[in-house]
């Protein structure tokens, strides 16, 4: 166990590494230049913007952190189309090293549009996130896991047809479509039918003066969040216990006269739960990297909605920390979900060259 832990977590490097290189190069592809955006629709003078380059590491500096401009050969400092003297654009590798140096040391940069730590922001938005995903996992696993039971237990019954109904529908719904239609009926036409009795919140967070409790907030976003999940996780629970139940071990279970709660509950459920767990362990993994479309829906400030505003915003830092973040939550959850594999089922031994059983 402990050596496959080991050889997972060196794994990582290359992930890594190959992730935060991609959008190191795509965020100098994209169109846009971030240094300008700062200003709006205002002009900056040329003094202000090299100074902000400068800060930022779009060209090089000196040891004060003072611009190195480009000599020519007679040692006469070049001047642009404009007049202006030439600055030396910092190459992409180099940048893409101090990156990765920062990094290493905790810094992940500082915000162009705030002029804030990104480290700082993340540690603001990241638990809005968690919360949001740790309730909406919470559904998926006990709705998603308990509709599949039921639906592979009374199969072809009334329960079973509802089930893959609704799930077919919740598979074809997209999330934030699904979410508007949950503003629109339980937070504005439920409010006007009902005289502003009963309502839910279409939006944000709860705050000093709010009118609604703090948990109800999470209701609509979460049950978006986990909706398209549930589908996936029903549908998969109930083709696995059935794929289960037709098994030798469990025929034998049933000559020796053992219940049918017990042989589901004791033999069948452990061996179904499997690719459940993976799937519903994965999913979580992406629900912790920031559910953007959802965020953004209802104004949740989490870190995916933080991600979209700084991707229009072309604020290269927040971006990359965002997704430095997610990126080691999301191989840590992966990492996590293999790991429990072993606990599942005492046939599976990580890290051997085959199964024992």
């Amino acid at each position: 166990m402990a050596k496959y832990i080991i050889k997972r977590v060196l794994q990582f490097i290359p992930v890594f590494l190959g992730v935060t290189l991609i959008l190191f190069v795509l965020q100098n592809v994209v169109p846009g230049d971030p240094i300008k955006l700062i200003a709006g629709e205002r002009q900056l003078d040329h003094q202000t913007e090299v100074t902000l380059r400068a800060r930022h590491g779009f060209i090089e500096t000196d040891a004060e952190g003072n611009p190195v401009y480009e000599v020519d050969e007679s040692g006469e400092v070049v001047l642009d189309e404009e007049g202006y003297p030439q600055t030396i654009e910092t190459p992409l590798w180099k940048r893409y090293v101090t990156y990765l140096t920062n990094l290493l040391q905790g810094d992940l940069g500082t915000s162009y549009q705030r002029g804030t730590e990104v480290t700082s922001i993340i540690f603001q938005k990241y638990p809005y996130t968690i919360q949001l995903a740790l309730v909406a996992i919470v559904i998926e696993a006990i709705v998603g896991i308990g509709a599949g039971i039921v639906s592979a237990i009374k199969r072809y019954s009334f329960w079973d047809i509802l089930v893959t109904l609704v799930t077919s529908l919740m598979v074809a719904m997209p999330a934030f479509w699904f979410g508007m239609l949950l503003q629109l009926f339980f937070g504005i036409f439920l409010k006007d039918v009902t005289g502003g009795a009963l309502s839910l919140p279409i939006s944000g967070v709860a705050g000093p003066v709010s009118t609604y409790p703090a948990w109800m907030y999470y209701i609509m976003p979460a049950i978006t969040l986990a909706a398209v999940s549930t589908a996936y996780s029903a549908r998969i629970m109930r083709s696995q216990l059935l794929d289960v139940m037709n098994q030798d071990y469990i025929r034998t279970a049933r000559a020796k006269g053992l219940s049918r709660g017990a042989i589901i509950r004791k033999h069948a459920l452990k061996n179904a739960l499997i690719p459940v767990v993976t799937y519903i362990g994965m999913d979580f993994g992406a629900m912790l990297a920031g559910a953007i479309l959802t965020e953004t829906v209802f104004s949740w400030p989490g870190i995916g909605r933080e991600t979209y505003l700084a991707i229009s915003q072309r604020d290269w830092p927040i971006v990359m920390g965002s997704v430095t973040v997610i990126v080691v939550v999301v191989m840590v959850i992966n990492l996590i979900v293999d790991v429990s594999y072993a606990f599942l089922d005492p046939r599976i031994r990580l890290g051997s060259s085959k199964n024992e059983g």
